[in-house]
């Protein structure tokens, strides 16, 4: 059983950073998905990727991961860049 664990985005549609100190663990997919003859959902018997755990902080993230035999890899955060521009630089 794998799982990656990364630290939770800042939502684009939002100015808000709410939920970002958050790190989730996730667990990569067993089994490809199938399409249901039936409706033509795409769907797998697979139902550990419907699990995401959260935690405050990547060594408590990793720690359960070693606890629970998981192979667990960890994306690291990328750093945060700001474009400092005035109103001005819109009609350059």
């Amino acid at each position: 059983m794998s799982a990656r664990i990364f630290q939770r985005p800042k939502n684009a549609m939002q100015s808000g950073k709410a939920n970002t100190d958050q790190w989730i663990l996730e667990f990569d997919p067993a089994e490809a998905r199938t399409a249901d003859p039936l409706m033509g959902w795409a769907g797998s018997g697979d139902t550990q990727v419907q699990v995401v755990l959260k935690f405050a902080s990547q060594e408590l993230a990793q720690a359960y991961a070693g606890k629970h035999g998981i192979a667990a890899v960890v994306h690291a955060t990328p750093p945060k860049r700001l474009k400092l521009q005035t109103y001005a630089d819109n009609f350059r």
